[in-house]
């Protein structure tokens, strides 16, 4: 399992268009995805969970790969995070 935190930068947080695209960059990889906010979790494969988690401006999120090409996935991830939130 591979695990990264980051801390939302966009003012409106995580918001419908980078949730969609998170989505699609996290079904790109065989892997579970995971985003953690305090106590939720949701797959990040599935953009309600996601947008469930109501992650705000300056709140850190944890996102975990577990499984096939997980290493690969959290580099990714790590990097759509930085660039569009």
């Amino acid at each position: 399992m591979k695990e990264i935190k980051y801390v939302i930068k966009d003012k409106e947080g995580i918001h419908a268009r980078p949730a969609g695209l998170f989505v699609k960059e996290a079904a790109a990889y065989p892997c579970t995805v995971t985003i953690c906010k305090g106590e939720k979790e949701a797959d990040a494969k599935r953009i309600f969970g996601i947008m469930g988690l109501g992650a705000k401006c300056g709140e850190e999120i944890i996102v975990r790969t577990n499984g096939e090409k997980e290493e690969e996935a959290i580099e990714a991830l790590g990097k759509f995070l930085e660039e569009n939130l």
